[in-house]
């Protein structure tokens, strides 16, 4: 009898032995080696058998799954940290462009400074207040002007008029004083003419 067991458990075991040969020398599907992760699961998902709640999975498909996972999983954090890395690159990249910008706006408003800018006794003025400046300048001097013209025009005026009285008053100045003269000789002679009256009697 124990030749018997022997037997059956020889036999058993090379049974076995050849199943298990025979499973691994199935071939793997190829979605499993070429395709998507999503597909690999499919296809397990379709393709095995579930037993009291486990799944049943060869040991080299569910291997291959999860070096296939692993793979995935490991290029997903290189193109995670490479686009960490570029969004880094683009931050700095914004923030230098958002620099040169506002260095650009500081230049531009300086630039429009200057050019609305006119300097008057070593201060930056307004060309605008400049302007307003000038003309108000300019209109007092105008006002003085034409006041200066119109006094001058005055003077002139008066000054030819007084001219004029003066030349009057010296007319009739000369006048009297001829006049006066004649009168004081007239004068002289008659009281020469009566004082020799008086001594020639």
């Amino acid at each position: 009898m124990n030749k018997r067991v022997l037997k059956y458990a020889l036999i058993t075991i090379m049974l076995l032995l050849s199943a298990s040969t025979l499973i691994c020398q199935t071939t793997i599907p190829e979605i499993l080696q070429k395709g998507r992760l999503n597909e690999q699961f499919d296809y397990l998902e379709e393709r095995t058998r579930i037993y009291e709640n486990y799944r049943a999975i060869r040991e080299d498909m569910f291997q291959l799954v999860k070096k296939n996972s692993s793979d995935s999983l490991a290029t997903a954090r290189k193109s995670i940290n490479s686009y960490i890395i570029q969004a880094r690159d683009l931050n700095l990249q914004i923030d230098s462009l958002d620099k040169l910008l506002a260095s650009t706006r500081d230049e531009l408003n300086e630039a429009v400074r200057t050019k609305n800018s006119i300097k008057l006794l070593g201060i930056n003025v307004n060309k605008h207040s400049y302007n307003t400046i000038m003309w108000i300048i300019t209109g007092f001097l105008g006002f003085l002007l034409v006041s200066g013209f119109i006094a001058f025009r005055k003077n002139i005026s008066v000054t030819s008029k007084t001219k004029k009285e003066l030349e009057d008053v010296k007319d009739s100045f000369e006048e009297y004083k001829k006049k006066t003269r004649l009168e004081r000789e007239k004068i002289s002679k008659e009281h020469f003419d009566e004082i020799r009256k008086l001594k020639g009697k």
